[in-house]
């Protein structure tokens, strides 16, 4: 049993660092356009956030089953906690140097490294596994698209209006949008956690379903939703101004981008990165507006990080487990 609490403990501190970590994906816009003031929009994010985490469980089935099955895992437990404090070490890294990568990908490669280290590589459920990696490579390029074709109709919509009285429309707008960011951000984000819960439950044989308990569901979403509410700033700064002058106009398109991408992804049950797809929806707005206003060196390095982010978290998970393999 104490290990069950250990690593629920571990969980938990993985989503209050998922999310400060994440924050910015919801709301940035808001704050860089100062349709929000930074506080108000902190809570307003972590609100939404968890309501949004305790809406669905598809995506914490995935997490839980399509990566390894718990049911026949050897070292179930003690993977867990290697993943797991590997995507913590991991998460606190970027965040400490404002780095936006993928919490998701952190979580997906720490896992994946630590059941490949820990029980082989036969234990891992190739065709799931690879469903979840063409979420991950697909959802970043269908948000850019999106982000470019709204904010191009919106362009042609509204040329001829006053820009003062467009610029305070949209910011009513883009309050709205971005509360919807932050709903499907908590919907996907915050059920990859209870995943990993459930996955551990199951192997040490605690439970013998991969239903998420309503527990699990409130402890997750409750921890995603303080953390949101503490920080993010750092990840803002990057996010939202050094990537393109934002205008209310541009932040409505970018979050209504992220909320369609994302709540799309997890009515489909397929976990996909917020921070890919919340970056690449400023980015396909940005493009919209002006191809050459887009700072594209920072988003240049925001790519590396994210395709780094799976192997280093991987092999950081392994060496963990490879370690604690010594004592067992």
């Amino acid at each position: 049993m104490s290990i069950i609490i250990t690593i629920i403990f571990l969980a938990l501190i993985f989503e209050f660092i998922n999310g400060f970590h994440d924050t910015a994906n919801a709301i940035a816009m808001s704050v860089s356009t100062r349709a929000l003031p930074p506080r108000f929009a902190v809570f307003y994010a972590g609100v939404l956030n968890f309501i949004g985490a305790i809406t669905s469980q598809a995506v914490a089935k995935s997490i839980g089953g399509k990566i390894a099955d718990p049911f026949k895992i050897e070292n179930g437990l003690a993977i867990v906690i290697a993943a797991l404090i590997a995507a913590i070490i991991w998460n606190l890294v970027t965040w400490y140097f404002g780095i936006p990568s993928s919490s998701s990908h952190t979580l997906i490669g720490s896992v994946a490294g630590a059941v490949i280290v820990g029980s082989g590589f036969h234990s891992i459920n190739w065709v799931g596994f690879t469903d979840i990696i063409k979420a991950l490579i697909i959802s970043p390029f269908l948000a850019f698209i999106i982000g470019f074709i709204l904010m191009k109709i919106l362009r042609a919509l509204f040329k001829n209006v006053n820009p003062h009285r467009a610029t305070r429309g949209f910011r009513t707008f883009q309050i709205i949008a971005g509360g919807l960011a932050a709903f499907s951000h908590g919907g996907n984000d915050g059920q990859k956690t209870m995943g990993i819960i459930v996955f551990a439950m199951v192997a040490g044989g605690f439970q013998s379903t991969l239903d998420v308990p309503l527990w699990v569901q409130i402890i997750c979403a409750a921890a995603m939703g303080i953390g949101t509410m503490i920080g993010g700033m750092r990840i803002i700064k990057t996010v939202a101004k050094r990537l393109f002058k934002v205008q209310p106009i541009n932040g409505f398109a970018a979050d209504l981008s992220s909320f369609t991408v994302m709540q799309g992804a997890t009515m489909l049950g397929l976990p996909v990165s917020t921070t890919h797809v919340a970056s690449c929806s400023i980015l396909g707005v940005g493009s919209a507006k002006r191809f050459k206003g887009v700072n594209w060196g920072v988003a240049g390095k925001m790519v590396i990080t994210w395709i780094i982010t799976l192997p280093i978290s991987a092999a950081i998970a392994g060496i963990i487990i490879s370690i604690m393999k010594l004592f067992m």
